[in-house]
């Protein structure tokens, strides 16, 4: 089995969660762009799949306001019912904290909407409950750019660690010569991984070598 080093994400150690991407909340993000957000997730969510890290999807008053989750997420995992709630903070919901604790897993990768409240007091409350906590920004949106800005420093302050999606993903593969997820990564990339994946299909296309990797 690899070793990884403290200080890199080992698979077997984290868990994703998934907050709040649902349609009134994606309505309210003013601080980057509404579809990237949702692709980066999505790319997000698949990469954890690919590496066997549990997801736990959460919507907040899902049938009485913001609606149900994207579907492009629950496309990604259908096998995952989303844990809904009324509390902004998701880590005040016991049925969360059960899920998490189930995963028996201590690093929690967030990704979610808004990054002011929904993802800054879980990510908090984390670390008060002894919690690795990560925020995978640019899975992440705010109201507006200053205040998923300043919620950022904020959490990074209090130390949680930030993250992107890719990074994660990469963080995850460590070794092109895994073979077990390699090809699954590749795929991900050109679905999800913009310029880096068009670089992958023209690789795949142009050099039979690459494409027999």
């Amino acid at each position: 089995m690899r070793k990884y080093q403290k200080s890199l994400l080992d698979p077997t150690q984290c868990a994703v969660i998934i907050i709040d991407h649902e349609p009134q909340m994606y309505f309210g993000v003013e601080s980057h762009n509404r579809r990237c957000i949702l692709g980066n997730t999505a790319g997000l969510i698949k990469a954890a799949k690919a590496f066997g890290v549990p997801v736990i999807l959460t919507t907040v008053t899902e049938k009485e306001f913001s609606g149900p989750i994207a579907k492009l997420l629950t496309d990604a995992c259908p096998e995952f019912v989303p844990i809904d709630r009324s509390s902004i903070n998701c880590w005040e919901d016991e049925n969360l904290r059960n899920a998490v604790s189930a995963t028996k897993r201590k690093k929690l990768i967030l990704a979610g909407l808004w990054t002011e409240a929904c993802i800054t007091f879980p990510a908090l409350s984390m670390l008060e409950d002894n919690y690795e906590a990560f925020v995978v920004e640019d899975a992440c949106g705010g109201a507006t750019k200053a205040a998923h800005d300043v919620a950022m420093q904020r959490m990074i302050q209090a130390g949680v660690i930030p993250l992107t999606w890719q990074q994660t993903m990469l963080e995850f593969q460590r070794d092109w010569g895994n073979k077990d997820t390699y090809q699954a990564v590749m795929n991900i990339v050109k679905e999800y991984g913009g310029a880096y994946g068009l670089g992958v299909e023209y690789a795949e296309s142009m050099v039979p070598a690459f494409s027999q990797s």
